[in-house]
């Protein structure tokens, strides 16, 4: 199953293409926060976590808190859980640059 259908399935949203602008956007994330220039296996996970949380927060951008009718949300950046992962396979900056590197198994990855 791919992305654009687990966020869809997981989030009952029917506009495929605004899902996979949101899937666009957390790859893009995940990448630049783990200094990797491709996906990993490891990694689509917290992708689609994270468009989920981008979906459903849609229309409270900016917003640190809301309450009203009685209820209060606030909202956090992401959840730890999500950073945990994304720590496990960050890589270091040595001497100003990342080192990747470069197996079958990622260059097959289509992400």
């Amino acid at each position: 199953m791919d992305a654009i259908t687990i966020v869809c399935k997981l989030t009952g949203e029917t506009d495929e293409e605004l899902v996979q602008t949101l899937l666009e956007d957390a790859k893009a994330h995940v990448l630049a926060y783990t200094n990797r220039t491709r996906m990993i296996p490891q990694l689509e996970k917290p992708v689609r976590d994270l468009a989920v949380i981008a979906l459903n927060r849609m229309g409270t951008e900016g917003e640190s808190s809301r309450s009203g009718s009685g209820e209060s949300y606030t909202f956090d950046n992401a959840p730890k859980q999500i950073y945990d992962v994304l720590d496990r396979y960050r890589l270091a900056r040595v001497g100003g640059a990342v080192y990747e590197t470069k197996t079958q198994q990622t260059e097959n990855i289509q992400s």
